[in-house]
């Protein structure tokens, strides 16, 4: 594996009022999957209102940190036929999400 492809994507991620069971749902189909898929799950967070020291931006419902060897595993992680058999339960629970694609430097 080539470590300068590795990416990491950090996802803030704003659901619909009253969908956090919906949400809850899907994360538990799609986040099995990231392993299948070379990518690895590094962070999960559902940040309280409380732990945000200073913010030009809405709060988020949760911050996921994750990893894959490279585009193209991450490409094939969007494509999961499981995953995109559930999509609709993104959809029904998902307002929006910010997502930052980066690389790790030294």
């Amino acid at each position: 594996m080539d470590d300068a492809a590795q990416i990491y994507l950090t996802q803030l991620i704003y659901i619909k009022q009253g969908a956090e069971a919906t949400f809850l749902q899907f994360e538990e189909i799609a986040m099995p999957l990231i392993p299948q898929h070379g990518g690895q799950l590094l962070l999960r967070l559902r940040p309280g209102i409380q732990t945000v020291i200073a913010a030009n931006m809405e709060h988020p419902y949760e911050v996921h940190l994750v990893s894959f060897p490279d585009e193209a595993a991450f490409q094939q992680f969007l494509r999961d036929p499981v995953r995109k058999q559930f999509l609709h339960l993104k959809e029904a629970s998902i307002r929006s999400t910010l997502l930052i694609k980066g690389h790790a430097v030294s």
